[in-house]
């Protein structure tokens, strides 16, 4: 059975992907090409491990920093914004 699609916003772009879909995949189907800037070189990072431990997909998620997108299961209407600037660390 196909899951359900929905639709999320990354970058204020709507996008369609499947119900089961990270936050951090949802980025990539967008085609953004990075999810945030290093603060210290201002390096365009984007996902790598996609599995919580490399922290290269922090983004803004509903409006929270520092969100690891790999880790955060789409929802409908779920704001996706890349991240720049130092970690919020909490």
């Amino acid at each position: 059975m196909a899951a359900e699609r929905i639709t999320v916003y990354v970058d204020g772009a709507a996008v369609t992907v499947s119900a089961n879909d990270s936050a951090a995949s949802a980025a990539l189907q967008a085609g953004i090409g990075y999810t945030r800037l290093s603060p210290i070189t201002g390096e365009k990072r984007a996902p790598y491990c996609m599995m919580g431990m490399c922290f290269e997909c922090l983004m803004v998620i509903d409006g929270v920093p520092s969100r690891q997108a790999c880790m955060v299961t789409v929802r409908p209407g779920m704001r996706i914004e890349r991240q720049t600037g130092a970690r919020v660390l909490s």
